[in-house]
């Protein structure tokens, strides 16, 4: 998997200095080799407007521009240079709210703090080597939000009425 990560390039979104350094370690511990940093949600959105990306780790928690602001604008906006960037969010906040809020803005994994090498690493596979469909209908755009097909659903939102989105 190293020859894999030494290719892609990082967005580190998160307004704690400690948070960065930690993250950055684990990746480059792994073989990455192209990290970027930005404070805050704004300054991640002009990187990626800026440069080719490949998969942000983006805080949930942060200002001017939190992590599920930038995920709505980078899967929404009309400007957006690549609305199915994997979006792998950092979260201390694991109340089922809360990570409902970020699946529902089109985050494509979460890991919940404290962040370990093996929690990370396990979304960057999941990622790169089982990504999920894009969907989109009328209030969202993003990654399909079922973890599995459930046979026996039989509601309006049926898998097969969603208009999947080919990569």
């Amino acid at each position: 998997m190293s020859a894999t990560l030494e290719q892609l390039r990082f967005l580190l979104v998160d307004d704690n200095h400690h948070m960065r350094a930690i993250v950055s370690t684990i990746l480059k511990s792994v073989g990455v080799r192209h990290v970027l940093e930005a404070m805050d949600g704004a300054e991640a959105l002009q990187v990626v407007r800026d440069r080719q990306i490949d998969i942000a780790i983006v805080d949930f928690k942060m200002s001017p521009l939190d992590g599920v602001q930038f995920t709505q604008l980078v899967r929404q906006s009309p400007d957006s240079p690549d609305p199915f960037l994997p979006i792998i969010m950092l979260t201390g906040f694991a109340e089922r709210h809360r990570v409902f809020e970020a699946r529902d803005a089109g985050v494509t994994e979460i890991v919940v703090k404290p962040v370990t090498a093996r929690s990370l690493l396990d979304r960057i596979n999941t990622v790169i080597f089982k990504p999920r469909p894009f969907i989109r209908v009328e209030d969202y755009f993003g990654p399909c939000r079922r973890r599995r097909d459930d046979p026996a659903y039989d509601g309006p939102r049926r898998r097969g009425a969603e208009r999947a989105v080919e990569l």
